[in-house]
């Protein structure tokens, strides 16, 4: 049995592969518990985790309006802050850990296990090229480069980068980087090939779990282009909308909260904000997918791009208008080749079993240093 300490943050997508990844491990007889945000710890422990808060970053929450000086102290603290960093230097210091595996954005923690010499991995939950492009590349990035964190030196320096996504969709570093990648396949729960075609056209529209500004304009813009069409709407709005907010057609019900993993073999298409997890998800299930970006400071938009590179959907604006948005609905439900590829790409994703060759990755990592060690 060996000891991973899963170092994490409160982020909405970054929680689900990190969580499926230790309930693998610990299926497997591993010890797992979890360093992170205080309004992570109910689920976590639900879920059989010891779970230890961080007490030195700002308070920070996904929910809360980006637009508050406040809330985006807090993100940066959580990303680049000096102080998660001494919080996982003294849980390590406290329980004997063997391997500790990081979120990719959380810099501030990188530095601190790579200056303490602690044996550490790094877990990249999306696309490598969104997160390249948007956090290392972009204002997270740049501030971290201010207080004096190099992301992409961070990333090189672990033992290994985990990346938990299907490699035919991204753009790994360019050869001849020092950062090598080792893709497992997304981490999402089990999905099989959605068998046939219900009688009625389900689809299932999801936004986001977190606050972004527009969101929820964008879901009435969504439900209005539903509106007469002849389907079965399955909306959840997450914490972050109320649907007391929201004119909802007769053709659709509407939840705060469903798990899409037991929804999705119910329906034909689904509508979502290009969040990996969810995307990840769709695809295998083999549906096809209408995406509106809603946060253009991290992966949605590069992962829309890349769904409709790759013919397994449509992307629009997320300021478009209900007739937009309806004519792309109509359109990826009466062409048959988007259901094609994503079955295609399901099929791919379900091969990778990413869950689990990522615990194994994590296990053989685990026991080289034990062996290096020794």
């Amino acid at each position: 049995m060996s000891r991973f300490l899963f170092v994490t943050w409160d982020g909405g997508g970054n929680v689900g592969p990190a969580m499926e990844i230790a309930k693998e491990m610990q299926h497997r007889g591993e010890e797992v518990r979890f360093l992170g945000q205080e309004q992570q710890r109910l689920a976590l422990e639900r879920a059989g985790f010891d779970f230890t808060a961080y007490s030195r970053p700002r308070s920070w929450t996904a929910i809360g309006k980006r637009d508050s000086l406040k809330n985006t102290l807090g993100f940066l603290s959580l990303l680049i802050g000096r102080g998660l960093g001494r919080d996982l230097i003294a849980d390590v210091d406290k329980t004997q850990t063997d391997l500790v595996v990081i979120d990719c954005l959380l810099f501030g923690a990188l530095d601190a296990a790579s200056r303490a010499g602690l044996r550490h991995v790094v877990l990249m939950h999306s696309l490598f090229d969104a997160i390249d492009q948007k956090m290392a590349g972009g204002a997270p990035g740049m501030v971290a480069r201010i207080v004096g964190l190099r992301p992409r030196k961070l990333w090189a320096g672990a033992e290994l980068v985990v990346a938990a996504t299907l490699k035919e969709l991204d753009r790994p570093p360019q050869p001849g980087s020092p950062l090598s990648l080792n893709y497992t396949g997304p981490a999402i729960p089990e999905a099989v090939e959605t068998a046939a075609q219900p009688s009625v056209t389900n689809i299932l529209v999801s936004l986001s779990t977190t606050y972004i500004a527009g969101q929820t304009q964008a879901l009435q813009h969504v439900l209005d282009a539903l509106t007469d069409l002849p389907v079965h709407a399955v909306v959840t709005t997450g914490p972050a909308i109320d649907p007391e907010e929201l004119r909802a057609p007769a053709n659709a019900e509407m939840h705060r909260y469903l798990p899409h993993a037991e929804v999705m073999p119910t329906v034909s298409l689904v509508i979502g904000h290009g969040g990996h997890s969810t995307t990840m998800l769709a695809l295998a299930h083999g549906l096809p997918l209408l995406i509106l970006p809603m946060n253009l400071m991290f992966d949605q938009e590069i992962i829309g791009h890349a769904i409709q590179k790759n013919g397994a959907g449509v992307t629009l604006a997320s300021s478009s208008s209900p007739t937009q948005i309806r004519a792309a609905i109509e359109q990826v439900l009466a062409d048959g080749t988007y259901r094609q590829e994503a079955m295609r790409l399901g099929a791919a994703i379900r091969a990778t079993r990413g869950t689990q060759a990522a615990a194994t990755l994590l296990q053989t990592q685990a026991i080289q240093v034990e062996l290096r060690d020794t």
